[in-house]
């Protein structure tokens, strides 16, 4: 089975780098460094799907399908306000006991950047907001706020940059535990002029109630191209998780992204 997989990676990655895209050089080129960007002035619509197996004591399952959105609002002559929003869809198997299996929505993360339009390094900063909109299984049944950022570089080509975010809860169901957890996600990407790219990102959530620490490698490649006149991006590759408590570690994943791109 890992065999097929890493064959069908391989095949997938080589098309992305090495096929012809239908969009300008010029115009790939642009878009890929703004995808690299999460708050760039681009209005985008990714479909971003995890699949992890070999999950815990049950080898159990999981895919998240996460939509986020991201809308760019020019709130004066020098601020863009970046709002971008990640709802989860999940199933698993074999999680919460042998042969059991759930599926639904997760909670909704809200974030809110502010980002001055003209600077020599990007930055952005603004509220968080953990929405409990989640179905029974998926939901941490609290309200949560805190504060995020993020930054970057970009230069020929290559984008090195960090986003970070703290949420503590604010209200919500008594029977359930308070939270305050922290997300980090240093990012790295190159993309050449054809709109082709490789990167990838550390995603290091730390519960600081519960004292656990989950850290995941995505490794990626990605391509630039068109479906008819709307522009997307692929994005894939696997997904290692380097830390997690035994009960939820997985033994190996693949991330997949459609992104819709909406550029002015």
């Amino acid at each position: 089975m890992k065999k097929r997989i890493s064959l069908l990676l391989a095949a997938i990655i080589y098309t992305m780098l090495f096929s012809f895209s239908s969009v300008a050089q010029d115009d790939a080129a642009e878009l890929a460094k703004k995808l690299s960007n999460p708050i760039a002035s681009l209005i985008s619509v990714p479909f971003q799907n995890n699949t992890d197996v070999g999950i815990g004591t049950l080898n159990g399952a999981r895919n998240t399908l996460n939509i986020q959105p991201v809308v760019p609002i020019s709130v004066s002559e020098n601020i863009n306000l970046i709002g971008r929003v990640i709802l989860p869809v999940v199933s698993q198997y074999n999680i919460t006991g042998a042969g059991e299996n759930q599926s639904g929505l997760g909670d909704a993360v809200l974030s809110a950047f502010f980002s001055p339009k003209v600077s020599k390094v990007t930055w952005g900063a603004g509220p968080v907001f953990l929405l409990p909109i989640g179905s029974e299984h998926f939901s941490a049944k609290k309200l949560g706020i805190g504060p995020t950022a993020v930054a970057l570089y970009q230069t020929n080509g290559m984008t090195i940059g960090a986003l970070v975010n703290q949420i503590w809860s604010v209200a919500g169901d008594k029977d359930y535990s308070d939270i305050s957890s922290l997300f980090f996600q240093p990012f790295f990407a190159y993309n050449w002029k054809s709109g082709a790219g490789i990167g990838g990102n550390f995603e290091l959530t730390q519960n600081w109630k519960a004292e656990t620490t989950v850290l995941w490698f995505n490794p990626t490649v990605s391509a630039v191209t068109a479906m008819g006149k709307q522009k997307v991006q692929f994005v894939i590759g696997p997904r290692l998780n380097l830390s997690a408590p035994e009960s939820a570690k997985s033994k190996f994943g693949v991330r997949a992204v459609l992104v819709f791109l909406f550029p002015k």
